[in-house]
């Protein structure tokens, strides 16, 4: 797979799942705008949108970091136009940033609600309206969402139907999108994974650590993303694609998801929504 001169535009990339996509990606040769908050070390979790672009450099690739908050627009306009004056262009945008709280209706205040919303559907939607008139001028543009597949199981709202709600709302830009821009040839997808990822926010949680024992690395994650967006956008648009699947669909087998593993040969719990 090549990446050689195509622009990324990666929302929550300086930590996680995102960084590790960015990361992948840009040893691939692409072009990488991180687009975050976090410009300042935080107390609780690791990395900024400078130390990301760092690690990106420090491969041979291309950085670019830009101060972005996804609830809004004059933002996202500024951060996506600073891209294209950088790079030339946009070719793939992944919609990775999301907040999370796994509270009942009676637990999750307002504040808490409209910071998942406002960043899971608001910043996806905003970020893929943004982003669609650069897209239509690459040859093979792609966004991709970080986001289940649409699982109507009670089971999934009963415990936490707030944060349901934002996931399913990213989940559903891809449904509508994908059919809205067929015709023009841009691609809407959605990856997700199969178990928990190790990441900050699954070790910040009550009882994180134990997860993370039974978790896999981001970097899972980011070699399935890539052969997603290796694809042709023509052809393949409107999936909800789990990390494990599309690895073994390439030839991965179990040895080889093995070292994806934070303990290889321990149990893996499963992610939501699967």
């Amino acid at each position: 797979m090549s990446f050689k001169g195509k622009t990324v535009f990666i929302t929550g990339g300086s930590r996680g799942i995102g960084k590790a996509i960015a990361l992948r990606l840009a040893k691939d040769g692409a072009n990488i705008a991180i687009a975050a908050k976090t410009t300042e070390p935080h107390p609780k979790l690791e990395g900024t949108i400078f130390t990301a672009a760092e690690e990106i450099r420090a491969l041979g690739g291309n950085a670019l970091p830009v101060k972005t908050d996804i609830r809004f627009e004059e933002e996202v306009l500024s951060s996506m136009e600073k891209t294209v004056a950088e790079f030339g262009g946009l070719d793939i945008l992944i919609n990775n940033a999301s907040a999370i709280s796994l509270g009942g209706t009676e637990m999750t205040s307002m504040k808490r609600y409209d910071l998942m919303h406002g960043v899971n559907v608001r910043g996806t939607f905003l970020c893929s309206k943004c982003a669609i008139p650069y897209l239509k001028k690459s040859d093979n543009p792609q966004v991709l969402n970080i986001a289940p597949p649409l699982n109507m199981d009670k089971k999934w709202f009963a415990s936490h139907v707030a944060y349901t709600m934002a996931k399913y709302g990213m989940s559903m830009c891809v449904l509508g999108m994908a059919e809205e821009f067929r015709s023009e040839g841009i691609a809407f997808n959605a990856l997700w994974p199969k178990t928990t990822i190790a990441t900050a926010a699954v070790e910040n949680v009550p009882g994180g650590e134990a997860v993370m024992k039974m978790s896999r690395k981001p970097e899972i994650m980011a070699e399935a993303a890539a052969f997603v967006l290796a694809q042709s956008s023509k052809e393949h648009s409107g999936n909800f694609y789990v990390d494990e699947d599309v690895l073994v669909a390439n030839g991965y087998n179990k040895e080889m998801l093995e070292e994806f593993a934070v303990n290889p040969g321990g149990p893996l719990i499963p992610d939501f929504f699967l």
